[in-house]
């Protein structure tokens, strides 16, 4: 590579415009994206980087963009933000964001600037951009698309030679530069030393009288300077987001990016179309993902489980070989081993150990379900402890809350309930224990022993005289 050994490379983001084009009070770069907001797919993208630091400019909702990136980014590279206070176009952005560096120039250093609103920018094509850049040893290389609708685009201009002479802006543009369709999607690699002074020489003479970005290239090409234009090999990499629908087409592209990496890696999906996985999830090997499987947020799951149809995980972690069928989970961890749906709402503070079953039509919340426990089908469970090998009998509900605070449930190991009955919490079942269908149990049942009844009577002992044949079940093993 041509110039000196060591060349410092940096980056500005331009993230301050207002996005009026999505019609939403939520700034634009925020907008998410399979999980992770827009501008945090662009920061990611340049975390991959050797970059000295990345400056962020941010102006509409300012505030509110600055505290959700620095709360998700990830990046290694130290970010940090300006304001740009007043918009007055990107080449003013560019100004503020250069503040930033203060005294530390080095006529030499590069700067890459990339828009805040284009989620599909690899890290492969900026580090192809700022090679290319310091090879040709080029005052300004910027990245080009041809695309079938340049509308709303600058239009790169060549001379003769095919060189880069200028962009104009679409709404500057004359009706023989109209039919350009190679694109400014705004990617640049500037050499820091020729920018700034190249900025001071903009001037508002355009149809939004705004400074211009696009307008350093043809200042640079005045002055003599080099500048290089790479075409990108995939144009939807380089295009922004500005409204809804393209929201949506980024969505796409990035879903089967996603989708493809974990097909690489060894997870079975029987339709990619029809299955949506965030970018901060965690899948392992010979997972298999049925149509219509959701998997949102810091969801993790483990080799071998099976996930779907029809089921979607927030923040939720699946053991090795479990089985998750028509269900809904949020904030949750499902065992390794354990069975759970069709028809499964599991809500925050939910854990199922190994081996554990959840049936058909059952809702669970903040409650732990020990090892071999099950709650087959037609129940809910409610601020409980449910022991290991425990069986939870067909519409048996905790009433966990009285109209003020919540009370805690516990059932003991190897304890059954009938169909139907009412634990009114606080209440203990104890080990062995068994509730009679229909009962509605509000004081604690001791160890091997029979409540029935509404309100239930205890009949202690009673474990131990069926065990010894001399009682029926009375419907007490409904539900296993």
């Amino acid at each position: 590579m041509a110039g000196r050994h060591h060349r410092r490379l940096s980056a500005i983001v331009l993230a301050a415009g207002e996005g009026t084009r999505m019609r939403s009070a939520l700034p634009k770069v925020l907008h998410p994206l399979c999980g992770r907001p827009m501008l945090l797919h662009v920061l990611d993208a340049l975390g991959e980087l050797p970059l000295d630091r990345i400056v962020v400019v941010v102006g509409h909702g300012a505030e509110q963009v600055t505290k959700a990136t620095q709360e998700l980014v990830t990046s290694t590279v130290p970010v940090e933000f300006v304001e740009q206070a007043v918009a007055r176009g990107t080449g003013d952005a560019v100004t503020v964001a250069l503040t930033a560096f203060g005294d530390d120039v080095d006529p030499d250093d590069d700067v890459l600037v990339v828009l805040g609103d284009t989620p599909l920018l690899r890290a492969e094509t900026l580090a192809a951009l700022a090679a290319e850049h310091r090879l040709a040893e080029a005052a300004a290389t910027l990245l080009t698309a041809r695309v079938d609708d340049p509308t709303g685009y600058g239009r790169i201009v060549r001379d003769a030679g095919g060189r880069v002479e200028r962009i104009v802006e679409h709404a500057d543009a004359g009706s023989d530069e109209l039919t350009i369709d190679e694109v400014n999607p705004s990617i640049y690699c500037f050499r820091r030393g020729l920018l700034a002074p190249a900025l001071r020489r903009l001037d508002r003479q355009n149809a939004k009288e705004e400074l211009y970005l696009t307008d350093v290239v043809g200042v640079l090409r005045e002055a003599g300077h080099a500048v290089l234009a790479i075409e990108v090999a995939d144009p939807v990499e380089a295009l922004g987001v500005n409204d809804r629908s393209q929201l949506a087409e980024a969505e796409t592209e990035l879903r089967m990016r996603i989708n493809r990496r974990w097909m690489r890696d060894g997870v079975t999906m029987t339709d990619p179309a029809q299955t949506y996985v965030d970018a901060g999830v965690e899948i392992g090997p010979d997972v298999h993902l049925l149509p219509g499987t959701i998997l949102q947020g810091r969801t993790v799951v483990a080799t071998g489980a099976i996930i779907g149809p029809s089921t979607r995980l927030v923040d939720t972690t699946v053991g090795r070989d479990a089985v998750v069928d028509h269900t809904v989970a949020r904030d949750s961890e499902i065992g390794a081993g354990a069975t759970v749906g069709p028809y499964v709402s599991l809500r925050a503070g939910t854990r199922l150990a190994p081996g554990s079953h959840v049936g058909t039509f059952v809702e669970i919340k903040n409650s732990d379900i020990a090892e071999g426990a099950k709650v087959p089908h037609l129940a809910y469970v409610g601020d409980a402890d449910i022991g290991a090998g425990a069986n939870i009998g067909a519409g048996t509900i905790t009433a966990n809350y009285d109209g003020r605070r919540k009370h805690r449930t516990k059932v003991g190991k190897g304890a059954r309930t009938g169909s139907n009955t009412v634990l009114v919490a606080p209440v203990e079942v104890g080990d062995g224990a068994y509730t009679g269908a229909g009962a509605v149990v509000n004081r604690d049942v001791p160890p091997g022993a029979m409540a029935k009844g509404v309100p239930a009577r205890i009949e202690e002992g009673w474990a131990a005289k069926r065990d010894d044949g001399g009682l029926d079940d009375e419907g007490t093993m409904e539900g296993s």
